[in-house]
């Protein structure tokens, strides 16, 4: 290696190990509001219903806000919607994992995939993660994935853990959320019922920035 090379290489692994020791030594902000419990009751046909978990599972999930909600249609089909948001202090993500969760609970995951979701305004879909399980005889129809800085969506945890790098670099904040969406369904209406998740869930990704958490 030639001096100019040595040099121009030690210059830049000095102005990376500034950068690394600015962004340490930053406060680390914190969640001043949690908006998402003002998502809209009323979303696409459907209202919705508050639930909670046990304190055993809130503690479990350990994150800063939760949103638990039924949403029903006036034909009686029902959506539930989970959200469970970390702030930057927490490390932005989950330990929840539906690919466990799911046979500890006694469904059988029978097919797994993507989803694309159409928003309005958009041409571009936003691929997200499907999950098809089944317990006797009821089917779950599952749509999951990660979202960052309240606009990005990924659906695997090593893009969600490249968005909050970048985030935390650039704006001092590496928080996210959870978001799973699910239906109950019989085997004859799986299908159908996949088409009314996908759709319910392209509007909570359009609704999902304007109801972001504010940290300072």
């Amino acid at each position: 290696m030639s001096t100019k090379s040595f040099a121009a290489c030690l210059v830049l692994l000095l102005l990376a190990i500034c950068a690394a020791a600015a962004v340490a030594l930053r406060p680390v902000p914190v969640v001043a509001q949690t908006n998402l419990e003002r998502l809209p009751m009323k979303i696409s046909g459907y209202t919705a219903i508050e639930d909670s978990f046990s304190e055993d599972v809130y503690r479990e999930l350990n994150a800063d806000k939760h949103v638990y909600r039924h949403y029903r249609s006036r034909n009686g089909e029902q959506i539930d919607l989970y959200i469970g948001y970390y702030g930057t202090a927490k490390g932005g993500r989950t330990g929840h994992n539906p690919y466990a969760c799911l046979p500890g609970a006694g469904s059988a995951i029978i097919d797994t995939g993507r989803s694309y979701l159409r928003q309005p305004g958009s041409s571009r879909p936003v691929p997200v993660n499907f999950v098809l399980a089944k317990n006797n005889d009821n089917n779950t129809v599952m749509l999951h994935w990660y979202q960052t800085g309240g606009k990005t969506v990924v659906s695997t945890g090593l893009k969600q853990n490249i968005e909050r790098f970048a985030g935390r670099i650039l704006y001092n904040r590496n928080d996210g959320a959870f978001v799973q969406i699910t239906a109950s369904a019989a085997d004859a209406d799986v299908r159908n019922a996949r088409k009314r998740v996908e759709q319910f869930a392209g509007a909570i990704v359009s609704l999902l920035p304007a109801y972001w958490p504010v940290e300072r």
